[in-house]
């Protein structure tokens, strides 16, 4: 059961409430418009994806990327196709995605044995290599962005989040 906090209102004995209440909804629809939940998500996640990029940029990573190390670094020989349905991206971006890895250095691609239209994706030395930075960064990315909250209060956002994914993932897909 989720409970709201009421707002209580004690009005002045020489109040004229039209007047006060235009000036006062005025003065809510600014604040609710500059600090509405929709904008301050939308705000913390464009942060959060800036700060990202900003410190994989430092190991020669793009925002994009990582999920791929961590499905490959789960399980290498992985076709395009399986990278793009497990990381939900379409084939088309896992493959301009990967281009950019392998000419980075971080995977390469090699055609499946059994089928030459197939190409599986493996870690180079330096894909290996890279796993506890890339780690290590996610982590100080993660307390950068948390400082201050309480395990309780962190608890708390994780199943908001979760529960708002749930419900756009249900009105997307009807």
């Amino acid at each position: 059961m989720t409970t709201r906090a009421m707002r209580v209102i004690i009005w002045p004995a020489n109040y004229e409430p039209a007047n006060h209440f235009d000036e006062r909804r005025e003065d809510m629809d600014a604040r609710d418009e500059a600090e509405s939940i929709d904008l301050l998500l939308a705000q913390v996640c464009h942060l959060h994806r800036s700060r990202a990029h900003q410190r994989l940029e430092a190991l020669g990573l793009y925002r994009g990327q990582p999920p791929v190390l961590f499905a490959l670094w789960r399980q290498e020989g992985l076709t395009h196709t399986e990278l793009a349905e497990r990381l939900q991206n379409t084939p088309s971006t896992i493959s301009k995605m990967l281009r950019r890895m392998e000419r980075a250095g971080f995977v390469v691609r090699q055609p499946d044995p059994g089928d030459q239209r197939v190409s599986r994706v493996y870690l180079s030395e330096a894909g290996r290599a890279i796993q506890s930075e890339v780690q290590a960064t996610l982590r100080s990315l993660e307390d950068e962005t948390f400082a201050g909250l309480t395990s309780e209060e962190r608890d708390v956002l994780h199943r908001c989040l979760q529960r708002l994914r749930e419900n756009l993932l249900h009105v997307m897909n009807g």
